[in-house]
């Protein structure tokens, strides 16, 4: 009886001790397994060529870009109180951000029944449909802008197709104006578009929306609390890149537009170009630089499987 008491004791001690031990070791092989700070930067030798390559070339012109808007022609920031005070320039900011928005609207509301069209149809059409879309993309700029400049002015085909048809008495004004602008642009950044929501679209799994009518949804309800938010990382993805896009353009609104509807773009060249202003110039610069940051910040705080939106989530 002794004899056994003790094996008891002696057993029931242990046990703990072994699963101490365990843990131990457990916790010992995570720590090997964790990778240290030397093992960590062991390859980034072979990240060197990149970096210098976009330090030379991007981040080099970058800085000295952003200086030149705080240091000509007096160091300050007086550039940049110009750029918000003066009343022509303000209106050129809230034409930069009204077209870019504009844009961005009917590039979505006529890119999403496309993609949704190229997705639905047979796998043969729906790839003639989008060769034609990236054959529209593809076509040079210049060429594209100067036929919508042939298309809508005065004498143009859309002018005399209405006014034969009795829509009109006499031909509308849609060029050098924001009309010009919105319509050209929109064409041109419709297939930026409609690639990621068609990506998108064909990754969605048919049986997701058949579950919900069998569920009792209707059509509608289907669409827009099922269809929809499976949509909502290409339909942000290409929103956010159509209004950064459309924030930069040049040519389309130089071609098509007037005077009266100066975007940023066309205020920095002629800035350089005609003032030699460069310290305005940058600080306009800058300022879409700012703005295209936020933007995207926005962007990854809004998708659920961003780093940003993750890491809050926790």
């Amino acid at each position: 009886m002794k004899m056994s008491a003790v094996t008891h004791r002696q057993g029931t001690g242990s046990a703990p001790s072994a699963a101490g031990a365990t843990h131990a070791n457990a916790k010992a092989a995570v720590m090997n397994n964790t990778p240290t700070l030397a093992q960590r930067w062991r390859g980034s030798r072979n990240l060197l060529p990149a970096l210098l390559f976009l330090g030379l070339f991007f981040f080099a012109p970058l800085i000295g870009l952003l200086l030149r808007g705080v240091l000509e022609p007096v160091p300050g920031l007086g550039n940049y109180q110009e750029l918000f005070a003066n009343s022509a320039y303000a209106r050129v900011l809230f034409n930069t951000f009204s077209v870019a928005g504009l844009v961005t609207l009917f590039s979505v509301l006529l890119g999403f029944p496309l993609a949704w069209v190229i997705t639905l149809v047979p796998r043969g059409w729906g790839r003639w449909l989008l060769n034609i879309v990236l054959l529209s993309m593809w076509t040079s700029l210049l060429a594209r802008t100067y036929s919508w400049l042939v298309l809508l002015q005065a004498s143009g085909v859309i002018n005399k197709a209405l006014m034969a048809m009795g829509i009109i008495d006499q031909p509308l004004e849609m060029v050098h104006n924001l009309t010009g602008v919105v319509i050209g642009m929109s064409y041109i950044m419709i297939p930026f578009i409609v690639l990621p929501l068609q990506a998108t679209m064909q990754a969605i799994d048919p049986m997701v929306l058949q579950a919900g009518s069998i569920c009792g949804a209707s059509p509608w309800t289907n669409f827009f609390r099922v269809f929809l938010p499976l949509c909502r990382p290409g339909l942000f993805s290409g929103a956010l890149m159509v209004f950064v896009m459309s924030l930069g353009y040049y040519v389309t609104p130089a071609l098509l537009g007037g005077a009266q509807n100066m975007m940023l773009p066309e205020f920095i060249i002629q800035q350089v170009q005609s003032f030699l202003n460069w310290g305005l110039a940058s600080a306009a610069a800058a300022l879409l630089i700012v703005i295209t940051l936020v933007l995207f910040y926005f962007y990854l705080k809004l998708q659920p499987e961003s780093p940003v939106g993750s890491s809050n989530a926790r």
